[in-house]
């Protein structure tokens, strides 16, 4: 008999912790506030730790949790689907989510909006819980838009400040480009599978061949799916709400830039290998999208000196990394690498929050170095998360990209070398990233207990750089030592053959020989250690010779420096247009003319209208008893025109 593992409590626990603290929160301690964030996203860990032990030999289970749309023979019921992909999903998000919950204790403690910013966490947590448990396309794009809206309220979360709402605009409107090429590719699902259920559209879709022929209905979902990963997941064209994302919090750009919410697309897109096994073409333009950002992001990590951006454009090329293992079939690998991948970054960005607090709110990474004697426990962390990263054995990071590397080989040798030089130039921008910070002299300033002399983003000014309190430095070790294990799962293909029975035939056949795949794990380590060496050439043993280089690179290092001017172009080519000249003009007569007139109008209209309908009430019965039969003759009169209908 199959257990019933009330996977509705996983998502309705941060929900009510959210509404707890959102309608409560303001009126209570900070202590307070922080017991109700913490114990119901905890219990949501804790509960789905449950069904992870519950649910062995009943995979998949399904949960229905009511009824919820009925139209025709369409249906779309508020339901739960539980495989071992969705278990992966879910004890990454729980897991993680707690820890960064509990590190955001310390690190948030003395901001004025403390119980708001909980309540947005917990809500976030929810939404991406009912995105990862939906069982339908449709109740995965509530979750799907749900963390759209809790990512702007957090990318936002300090909104006096002009560059953090901008940025949490940019997030939303950036998603919605989009969101709606997933609903259009949501709508041709419906037309011609008449479902939005996972099994019901699939089990459609199995009996259909390969689309090899050309560009097919399956290969015209699988690219508008995609277009909505991009905007989710920040690949390009629609990577540039991203990195401005750092504005918020440290701890969000953890939870949700890092950890979770960027891998939505990932997911999704691994959710629906049935279509793309099927769509060759799409499949393509999922590898092509996700090997390009993977190697363009990366470059543009090379020259920032934001500590968080970063991390922030590591991220766009991770999930480059993972996109090109899903458009190569690689399934298992992307969702491997998603997992490693939100342990040793949701580690960096929370070692880096760590960094910011001790040097008092600073980010540029020129004005830090030598903090390894200030910060020891946060060097040691983010340490680990760094050869993690730079896919150094054997650390998680090195089996997950090992093995996307290792697929990617086998279905198209130039998916592996640019993979293989973005990994060396990964490695190099992150060594640089700990040898400017923790090595060599402090270059900061000195700030005093209030933090007059810190020129930081985060505020936190507490005299000489110092360590951060434990309720920070416990979720780091813990991730660190997940970022040191984790990978482990992977060795004889454990992980792939637990994800078997999701993806079954999806991954790639194995068509090269154990030797070569020794060889080839031997040439990414080399290459990983080569970037190590140059990184400390660069910026330890020589570092005079990063200005010269840059002197002598010229135009081409501006243009790293500028993110290739992306931003800028895409100001030129979308954004003028739409607040300049003529079509500003047009824009401000459809405001005025159209929308403050339509409001201000209704306004008027109504107030005509309700002062003639207050004469019906004039406290004479005989007028009510002529408005009643009134109302009653216009009753019958509909009813016997529908019997005559009928």
């Amino acid at each position: 008999m199959t257990p019933n593992l009330n996977l509705w409590l996983i998502p309705v626990l941060p929900l009510a912790g959210a509404a707890i603290n959102g309608f409560l929160g303001k009126k209570s301690s900070r202590a307070a506030v922080s017991v109700v964030a913490l114990f119901f996203s905890g219990a949501a860990f804790v509960w789905a730790l449950a069904v992870a032990f519950r649910s062995f030999g009943t995979l998949p289970y399904e949960e229905y949790v009511a009824h919820w749309i009925r139209s025709g023979s369409f249906t779309a019921d508020f339901a739960f689907y539980l495989d071992q992909l969705s278990l992966v999903m879910l004890l990454v998000v729980t897991g993680v989510g707690f820890l960064i919950h509990v590190y955001s204790v310390g690190y948030m403690w003395e901001d004025p909006g403390y119980y708001r910013f909980f309540s947005y966490l917990n809500l976030f947590l929810f939404f991406m819980l009912t995105l990862v448990l939906a069982n339908n396309y449709l109740l995965m794009f509530i979750g799907w838009e749900g963390v759209g809206l809790a990512s702007y309220l957090l990318i936002g979360f300090w909104f006096t400040k002009d560059s953090a709402a901008s940025a949490g605009k940019k997030a939303f409107i950036v998603n919605r480009i989009g969101d709606f090429g997933f609903l259009i590719g949501l709508f041709l699902i419906i037309q011609h599978f008449h479902s939005l259920n996972f099994t019901q559209v699939f089990d459609q879709i199995h009996p259909i061949a390969s689309e090899t022929a050309g560009a097919g209905l399956l290969t015209s979902i699988g690219i508008l799916l995609m277009v909505g990963a991009c905007g989710k997941s920040a690949q390009i064209p629609l990577y540039i709400w991203l990195p401005d994302a750092m504005e918020g919090p440290t701890p969000v750009s953890a939870l949700i830039h890092a950890a979770t919410m960027v891998t939505a697309g990932v997911y999704m897109v691994a959710r629906s290998h049935v279509i793309f096994e099927r769509a060759p073409v799409a499949l393509t333009v999922v590898a092509i999208i996700g090997t390009l950002t993977a190697l363009f992001a990366a470059t543009i990590g090379i020259a920032q000196t934001d500590i968080k951006k970063v991390l922030a454009y590591s991220t766009v090329s991770q999930l480059g990394y993972m996109f090109m293992a899903c458009g190569v079939g690689a399934f298992s690998a992307g969702i491997f690498h998603l997992m490693t991948h939100a342990f040793f970054k949701g580690l960096l960005f929370l070692a880096a929050g760590s960094v910011i607090h001790a040097v008092g709110g600073e980010q540029d990474m020129r004005k830090m170095g030598g903090l390894r004697t200030y910060i020891p426990v946060t060097f040691a962390t983010m340490l680990i998360a760094t050869i993690a990263i730079a896919g150094i054995p054997p650390l998680a990071g090195f089996w997950s990209k090992d093995e996307i590397l290792w697929q990617a080989y086998q279905t198209n040798w130039v998916y592996w070398l640019i993979g293989l030089i973005t990994a060396f130039i990964t490695s190099f921008y992150m060594f640089r990233l700990l040898f400017m910070t923790f090595f060599g002299d402090y270059h900061g300033i000195h700030v005093d207990e209030h933090g007059r002399s810190s020129h930081g983003h985060d505020g936190h000014g507490h005299g000489e750089p110092h360590e951060s309190p434990m309720v920070m430095l416990v979720p780091l070790m813990i991730l660190a030592f997940l970022s040191l294990v984790g990978g482990l799962v992977g060795i004889g293909n454990r992980f792939e053959h637990f994800l078997a029975p999701v993806f079954g035939s999806a991954e790639a056949a194995q068509t090269a020989g154990h030797g070569t795949e020794l060889l080839l794990m031997l040439v990414s380590v080399v290459v990983a250690l080569l970037g190590a060496m140059l990184a400390w050439l660069l910026y330890l043993s020589k570092p005079y010779l990063p200005q010269k280089i840059a002197a002598a690179l010229g135009g081409f290092y501006e243009a790293v420096v500028n993110k290739y001017y992306v931003d800028e172009l895409y100001a030129t080519v979308f954004v003028k247009p739409l607040v300049d000249g003529s079509t500003k003009i047009l824009w401000q007569g459809v405001d005025r003319k159209v929308i403050d007139d339509s409001i201000n109008d209704a306004a008027d209209g109504a107030r005509h209208v309700s002062d003639e309908v207050r004469h019906m009430q004039s406290g004479n019965l005989r007028s009510y008893a002529g408005w009643i039969a009134a109302g009653a003759a216009v009753l019958i009169a509909y009813m016997i025109w529908l019997g005559v209908r009928g």
